[in-house]
């Protein structure tokens, strides 16, 4: 028989950390917030982290293989709690309490050809990880991922822990 008590933070740490990514991308699709190389690195939790949610869920859901379930979910947890790590280094480094990267700069398109390309270069504006583009109640993107993050291992290893 599935647990609900294990199920339901599974869940919701899913569907939270879906949101976190897709609000990373409305942001920067819809909302022209051109990601900063820090930025770009904080997803990567997500984008390995969410699959191994995903199948710590299917395997909960089949009632079958608890100790499998557990450790999978035990592993999405980690991996969020990396995240919420780069999420604070990259709060301290906009706060200033620490360097960043010496190669800090956001990503560009490809070009075909080199009128594209010099039209390109002329209007690149470099990213800095060190300048907060955006806050609310005075957390940057990478704080509030920091918040995300927590939320999101928190849940997976509740899920992993309950009985």
């Amino acid at each position: 028989m599935v647990s609900s008590r294990r199920l339901i933070p599974a869940i919701a740490a899913f569907v939270i950390g879906l949101a976190a990514i897709l609000g990373a991308w409305g942001f920067q699709l819809i909302g022209g917030y051109v990601p900063c190389k820090l930025c770009l690195e904080q997803r990567v939790p997500y984008y390995t982290g969410l699959p191994i949610l995903a199948l710590g869920i299917i395997l909960l859901a089949s009632g079958r293989k608890a100790a499998l379930s557990r450790v999978v979910l035990i592993l999405a947890g980690a991996i969020f709690i990396v995240g919420a790590g780069l999420g604070v280094y990259h709060a301290g480094v906009e706060w200033g309490f620490w360097l960043g990267p010496a190669d800090c700069g956001g990503g560009t398109a490809t070009t075909g050809n080199a009128a594209d390309l010099m039209s390109q270069i002329s209007s690149i504006k470099v990213v800095s990880c060190t300048e907060a583009s955006w806050r609310l109640l005075g957390l940057s993107f990478a704080g509030w991922n920091v918040v995300a993050s927590a939320i999101v291992a928190a849940l997976s290893l509740t899920a992993a822990f309950r009985r």
